[in-house]
């Protein structure tokens, strides 16, 4: 069921890519190893791809919304099951779960064409009225 806009989950994104740098600190299972490192580099990945995605909030809009949600899915298993990649799941392994599961479960949800057309780059050709005719 896709009911969330593309906007929303643009940013959702940006406080996600931000939680995810702090949470070692935040959380405190700053080891500086994997468990550490791996949510900074996740979310610096997640603010980097929403800044590239040609939606509402992109900013480089190269990346499409498609693209970024199929991205989304590869990033949230990852992150999902990186205690147990890196095998650091006996220290720490919840917030790492749960976001993945989260980032996973937000794709699934998101509609992939933005509201109004707002992230349509070709200029501005008149109303949806005219059926295609110029002017």
């Amino acid at each position: 069921m896709k009911v969330m806009s593309t906007r929303t989950h643009g940013v959702m994104d940006y406080l996600v890519g931000l939680l995810l740098i702090a949470a070692p600190f935040i959380l405190d299972f700053d080891r500086g190893g994997a468990e550490t490192w791996v949510p900074i580099i996740v979310g610096a990945m997640i603010l980097i791809q929403n800044l590239a995605t040609n939606w509402e909030v992109g900013a480089i809009r190269a990346i499409s919304p498609n693209m970024h949600l199929n991205m989304d899915y590869l990033i949230g298993i990852f992150l999902a099951a990186s205690p147990w990649i890196f095998n650091f799941d006996e220290y720490v392994y919840l917030p790492h779960l749960i976001v993945g599961a989260f980032i996973v479960v937000q794709a699934m949800m998101t509609r992939v064409v933005p509201e109004h057309g707002a992230a349509n780059r070709t200029p501005y050709r008149g109303s949806s009225m005219n059926h295609g005719h110029t002017h």
